[in-house]
């Protein structure tokens, strides 16, 4: 560099940003093409909406960003978890946007078995704590499952011992779910064979299994690893078919056999547990068939001495009847005198009966009841004519009454009847108000007038001319 002008007076090339990051790029991703890098999980962020997964692997000094693509993470058999101590292999290579460089993992296990108990103890207790295990989730086993379901491999001897075992103890219908038992997609196809068993509807084309087996052999932790997946422990407790756990030696525990209602310490100890012994079965019902007979003998005959020793105390049976018998007898003497007596008394009574009943004594008897009727008819219509004549001089009495009674024989004797326009009688002369119309009647017609408050003046009254005898009369017969 010139002290005197400032510029730099060196002709080394000049590079850009980008020229320079993809320089760094082929020089790490060259040097670095495949490595295994030991270290612990940390800010784990996955899997993303785009399937990938980012982290960063740690040690006690250094930091280095991961990635694992789509396409391998639901490859892998062991999810990578926070704070999970792994071994990643991939390469390295650096991302120009942010001047960073990361590891893009092929794959990854964890840093050993003491890595791997420590994500299985982790596990099962956020398990425990959701209340997955406990004993009250458990269901009873069915005594004697008509259908068994086994979810194994169909290929290994786990299935032949289980169906070897169920033909010696007692035979019983089995459906197979056929699943890999090891590798990457264990768990998953485990999960859904259980939920597949709970899915089939009762009665339908296939049988409805009443209890299912999930089992396998032993091997390591890492090929029991698929049975610690956390969907096929909640499948396990969702269950509502009692299920059996068998998965590996009695010494190997797995996260199913938490979930699980039984656990069995080989497949043939879950057949045994599926189902009892049939022979034993069959003993013990003879053996209860037996004792039922015994004990139905025993009554029998306890029940014959308590007769006996009953019917000891009871008075023979012709000790019983000896005295109504007795008593039969002699009323069957009396019946035959008392039967005799009673005819001739019968006999006796009708005697005196038929000597009324004579003819000459009737015909006399409807002569007497003749002359009576005479008589009577002779009486009969002057007693009617004088009768008669009674209440027609009674009813002229009463008709002689009414007409003269009647407000007409007022009239006619020079009086009026004065009525409102309802037809109503007025009696005082404060009563209709003034231009008040009001109906006068007279014996020989009516005449309306209307209230003043002059009263009207007198006129003279003419004699009213007198009706003929003859015309009285007929009005007085008129009346009868």
């Amino acid at each position: 560099m010139d002290e005197q002008t400032g510029e730099t007076g060196s002709n080394a090339h000049e590079f850009t940003v980008s020229e320079i990051s993809q320089s760094v790029k082929r020089t790490i991703e060259d040097q670095f093409g495949h490595v295994r890098i030991r270290g612990e999980i940390t800010g784990y962020r996955g899997p993303h909406s785009s399937g990938h997964a980012y982290f960063a692997l740690k040690d006690e000094k250094a930091r280095i960003e991961a990635v694992i693509w789509r396409g391998v993470f639901s490859k892998l058999r062991i999810k990578p978890e926070e704070g999970m101590e792994v071994i990643a292999s991939g390469k390295l290579t650096t991302y120009p946007g942010s001047s960073k460089y990361q590891v893009v993992i092929d794959h990854i296990e964890p840093a050993g078995a003491g890595a791997l108990m420590a994500l299985l103890e982790q596990r099962r207790k956020q398990l425990a704590a959701e209340g997955l295990f406990d004993a009250a989730r458990k269901q009873e086993l069915p005594y004697l499952p008509q259908t068994i379901g086994v979810i194994t491999s169909p290929t290994g001897a786990v299935i032949r011992d289980i169906l070897h075992r169920l033909d010696d103890r007692f035979p019983t219908h089995v459906i197979v779910w056929p699943v890999r038992v090891q590798g990457d997609t264990c768990g998953a196809e485990v999960a859904n064979a259980i939920n597949g068993f709970n899915a089939l509807p009762t009665g339908g084309q296939v049988k409805r299994p009443d209890l299912l087996i999930v089992a396998r052999g032993g091997g390591s932790i890492e090929d029991l690893w698929g049975f610690n997946e956390e969907e096929v422990v909640r499948a396990a407790a969702a269950s509502h078919i009692p299920l059996i756990s068998a998965v590996g030696h009695e010494t190997d525990v797995t996260l199913i056999d938490y979930a699980a209602d039984k656990r069995a310490p080989t497949p043939t100890g879950a057949a045994e547990m599926a189902v009892p012994v049939k022979a034993e079965l069959v003993n013990y019902v003879l053996d209860q068939g037996n004792r039922l007979r015994a004990a139905q003998a025993r009554n029998v005959s306890t029940a014959k001495d308590r007769l006996r020793a009953v019917s000891a105390a009871l008075p023979k049976a012709q000790d019983l009847t000896s005295v109504p018998r007795q008593r039969f007898d002699m009323a069957t003497m009396r019946l035959g005198s008392a039967l005799n007596q009673f005819i001739d008394r019968k006999r006796a009574g009708f005697s005196q009966v038929s000597a009324r009943l004579s003819p000459h004594g009737l015909r006399q008897k409807q002569q007497n009841f003749a002359s009576q009727v005479e008589s009577l008819s002779a009486r009969l219509r002057p007693a009617a004519l004088a009768a008669f004549e009674r209440k027609q001089t009674k009813v002229e009495n009463l008709g002689k009454l009414l007409d003269s009674l009647s407000h007409k024989k007022a009239l006619e004797r020079g009086f009026a009847l004065v009525t409102d326009a309802d037809g109503n009688l007025v009696r005082s002369a404060n009563t209709p108000k003034k231009g008040e119309g009001l109906s006068v009647q007279f014996a020989d017609g009516d005449l309306g007038v209307m209230v003043s408050d002059a009263p009207p003046t007198k006129a003279k009254s003419q004699p009213k001319p007198k009706a003929p005898e003859k015309e009285k009369d007929q009005k007085q017969q008129s009346l009868f």
